[in-house]
């Protein structure tokens, strides 16, 4: 399959698991809210430009706001992430390119650690701006910090388990066709 597939098939996965399953699962608590359609952006191939991220970024968050019926929200969001993706890449990616080959971010690819920081990172902006915006007009900063910590802890528990059960088969880059 190729890579452009391969992605379309992912963000029609991510956005039909979001929306269908996710979002139509009884609430445990009002600050609970589990993500999982931004791990599209996430698992973007490293050579899409920044300008395209930021591109995909705004149409996966429109989409998903189209079936949510939020006014903007998760588009905001993974503009956001979209954005600062390419610089936490470049951060933690190792110096010397010639031993780096990887095609997309992934546990092997950058190895656990650092990975799991990538997540952490993207994920924690992802919800801050998106909790940030949906509570802005009422709320208290204590409720804010609780749905932030509770979403993000549940939508890294479903991203790691998700890369766990189902591991991605690592493709290299190579000098020859791409």
């Amino acid at each position: 399959m190729s890579e452009l597939f391969r992605n379309i098939f992912r963000f029609i996965l991510f956005l039909l698991i979001e929306v269908y399953v996710l979002n139509r699962v009884p609430h445990l608590h009002r600050f609970i809210s589990p993500s999982l359609y931004f791990l599209f952006i996430l698992w973007l191939p490293f050579v899409v430009s920044p300008r395209w991220l930021l591109v995909i970024g705004f149409m996966t968050g429109l989409t998903l706001d189209y079936f949510t019926q939020t006014p903007g929200l998760h588009a905001a969001a993974c503009v956001l992430i979209a954005y600062v993706r390419p610089f936490l890449i470049a951060v933690l990616t190792p110096r010397d390119s010639g031993d780096f080959n990887y095609r997309e971010p992934s546990p092997q690819s950058l190895l656990w650690a650092p990975y799991f920081i990538y997540v952490l990172i993207l994920t924690l902006l992802h919800h801050a701006w998106l909790v940030m915006l949906e509570w802005m007009s009422f709320g208290s900063f204590s409720d804010f910090l609780l749905k932030l910590i509770a979403s993000t802890a549940i939508s890294l528990l479903l991203i790691f388990t998700v890369e766990l059960l189902f591991p991605r088969n690592m493709r290299f880059r190579t000098n020859v066709g791409g």
